[in-house]
């Protein structure tokens, strides 16, 4: 497994170690950090600081969604943060949905989309290979404004799955990091009675999770390492919902089975707020 290039300040929970031998053939250990952060308009999320934050976390990677912007609008250094190499796809409908990559190693090869025909061009996916291992930052459809979009959100979800299952047999270990847009369990949300006829909590949506995270075989990260009740990472703007902590947990870092045993600590990061989301870090100790 590609090793990653570590420069930069340490973050205040461990220093991060990095080899560039292969985790999967014996070499020495990887230790890496990704965060995940929907941002809600980049623009946005750096007026509220998230890039004074970004260097304190001394990441590998940031995967980030909801971006809305395109490159010319984002030429400013801010959004270039020393270290970084840094990728966008944007969707074609200006200030709308939008994906990015910012990595501390220059990946092997950038993908742009998934192969969908619809979805691609909305600037839903960015993949950063490293090796045998892919960093994915991807952005779900939300189906809570019409009728119409969840029927979109449910057709990204059948290609999706296509697209899943062709990650799953190419051997490669991924780490799907974003805004899947569903809560996938009552633990994952608080007011899950009052919402079980919404968008991101329909039968539908969370039966699909059970097959992704069953019968498919990919792991939630975040629950492999905590499995408290009230971690959530999206809260409403409305009814003081993030002071009093009633919020859903919509964010995940989804990786391949042998990646499981490599989750070593899982963090919501609350002490500033950038966006509606919270970031999730995620140290991945790949022996």
């Amino acid at each position: 497994m590609s090793g990653f290039a570590h420069t930069g300040r340490v973050s205040h929970t461990e220093a991060h170690l990095h080899a560039h031998e292969s985790a999967v053939h014996g070499g020495r250990g990887i230790k890496i950090r990704i965060v995940s952060l929907n941002v809600n308009g980049i623009r946005a999320a750096e007026r509220k600081g998230f890039f004074s934050w970004l260097p304190q976390q001394s990441a590998d990677v940031f995967c980030l969604q909801e971006v809305r912007a395109q490159p010319e609008q984002i030429h400013h250094a801010v959004y270039k943060p020393a270290g970084y190499h840094v990728y966008h796809e944007p969707a074609v409908r200006k200030g709308y949905s939008g994906v990015a990559l910012l990595c501390r190693k220059e990946p092997d090869k950038v993908i742009n989309g998934f192969g969908s025909a619809e979805f691609d061009q909305e600037g839903r996916y960015l993949e950063a290979c490293f090796g045998d291992l892919s960093v994915v930052s991807v952005y779900m459809p939300s189906g809570s404004s019409s009728d119409e979009r969840q029927a979109a959100k449910f057709r990204f979800i059948s290609e999706f799955t296509r697209h899943l299952l062709q990650m799953r047999e190419s051997g490669r270990n991924f780490i799907i990091c974003g805004d899947w847009n569903i809560a996938h369990k009552e633990i994952d949300l608080r007011n899950w009675k009052a919402n079980q006829k919404n968008s991101g909590f329909l039968p539908e949506e969370r039966a699909w999770l059970d097959v992704v995270f069953g019968q498919h075989g990919f792991v939630d990260a975040f629950r492999v390492v905590n499995q408290e009740p009230d971690q959530y990472t999206w809260w409403s703007n409305r009814g003081r919902a993030w002071e009093k902590n009633v919020g859903w947990r919509i964010d995940y870092q989804v990786v391949t089975p042998a990646l499981a045993a490599a989750v070593n600590n899982a963090e919501i990061y609350r002490s500033e707020r950038f966006s509606d989301h919270a970031p999730l870090i995620v140290d991945y100790d790949l022996e």
